[in-house]
């Protein structure tokens, strides 16, 4: 299924490795957070092997500390992972071929560094046999960097304190491997509208201004891509 013998799996797994520690940095302080917001064990371990959404369980956790009715939890989880739309419909030209349930296991696996990294290895959405197990080579890296620290912050919780804010390496390091992708204007311009669109809009509930900084990019990035001057028609018109 992964095809983990593929030398593009292997170049998946090498390509995120750097990656990998603000992962396990992430995944450790969300450990701890779920056990420090009053979640039980088995609790704790079933939410990090099922849910396997670190900005959701994030999200999500003070409303359950505080007694939140379930709904505002979902749809507070469902607000945060809305960006995840956008990666698959930008996957979609790549994997439509595929059985359902293979991509209803590419869909859980999925992450936002696994994104950011295929979208740089195959900018053009044409499909190919080498792109599943690179696929497969980053998410499956990036799912034990996450979970096996997680369940370490869930059996240390009493003694990793939340005060340290390690979780913060995660997004730095999603930080810095996006700015590395802004290589033209209108990614560019697509990144700074998204940052100004989330700081406008923080104020909103449910953490929606993640979202409107999504639609934001996505509609200035369209704008801006069909603004181009189309290519010249030759002399003589077209056959």
């Amino acid at each position: 299924m992964f095809g983990w013998r593929h030398p593009e799996f292997r170049r998946g797994a090498r390509e995120i490795a750097g990656i990998l520690p603000g992962i396990g940095a992430w995944g450790l302080i969300t450990g701890v957070a779920m056990i420090k917001a009053g979640l039980s064990v088995p609790a704790a371990v079933a939410m990090t092997l099922f849910v396997y959404a670190g900005s959701a369980q994030l999200a999500a956790l003070p409303l359950i500390a505080a007694g939140a009715p379930i709904w505002v939890v979902w749809a507070t989880a469902f607000c945060v992972n809305l960006r995840f739309v956008i990666f698959s419909a930008q996957w979609r030209p790549y994997f439509a071929a595929y059985p359902r349930a293979e991509r209803t296991r590419m869909a859980f696996f999925s992450g936002d560094l696994n994104y950011i990294l295929f979208m740089r290895r195959f900018p053009e959405p044409v499909p190919a046999p080498e792109q599943k197990p690179y696929f497969w080579g980053g998410a499956v890296s990036n799912w034990f960097a996450w979970q096996i620290p997680s369940l370490v912050g869930i059996a240390l919780a009493d003694v990793i304190p939340t005060e340290w804010g390690i979780g913060f390496a995660g997004t730095l390091a999603l930080i810095g491997l996006a700015c590395s992708l802004l290589g033209s204007r209108s990614s560019l311009v697509s990144a700074a509208v998204a940052g100004c669109a989330a700081v406008a809009a923080y104020a909103l509930p449910l953490r929606l201004n993640i979202v409107v900084a999504i639609a934001a990019a996505v509609a200035i990035g369209l704008l801006m891509d069909r603004s181009r001057p189309g290519p010249a028609t030759p002399v003589g018109g077209t056959r």
